[in-house]
């Protein structure tokens, strides 16, 4: 398996707060720009969403995805993995949540992507970097305010 690309964002919220809007995924498309939609198909007793279809747009790579949904370790982690897509053969990826202990959460997203047409380990790499560096970006901006 290829390397994970990861990086993290201290974001100035109590770590539930961000837990809470990590697992809010139909609100994903009114602050991702990469998430263009999101359709829950199931949820847990927790009513977290499980298993969702995803419209993405990620720089170059635009696809729609169905994504599952782990929240073993949650709050401490929310991690997805790809059940099927059009384009890519693999999305999996990891929110780590970590209190600081001083009302702020430091955020770490991982994240694998690997599509069906040949690129470039660096170039698929630094796709990768662009999407997590957004995603973090947009997270904080969207609690922060």
């Amino acid at each position: 398996m290829a390397d994970i690309s990861s990086n993290s964002q201290n974001i100035e919220a109590p770590a539930s707060e961000v837990a809470a809007v990590l697992v809010d995924l139909e609100s994903y498309p009114s602050w991702s720009s990469a998430i263009k939609s999101v359709e829950v198909q199931e949820r847990d007793g927790s009513n977290r969403p499980t298993k969702a279809t995803v419209k993405i747009e990620a720089g170059v790579l635009k696809d729609r995805a169905t994504l599952n949904y782990d929240y073993s370790n949650f709050p401490k982690a929310i991690s997805f993995s790809l059940e099927e897509a059009d384009l890519m053969t693999e999305m999996s990826g990891t929110y780590l949540i970590e209190d600081n202990g001083d009302e702020t959460t430091k955020v770490t997203y991982q994240l694998n992507v690997q599509v069906s047409m040949p690129v470039p380990d660096m170039m698929r790499r630094k796709a990768e970097m662009a999407t997590i560096d957004a995603a973090l970006a947009q997270l904080k901006k969207k609690i922060e305010g």
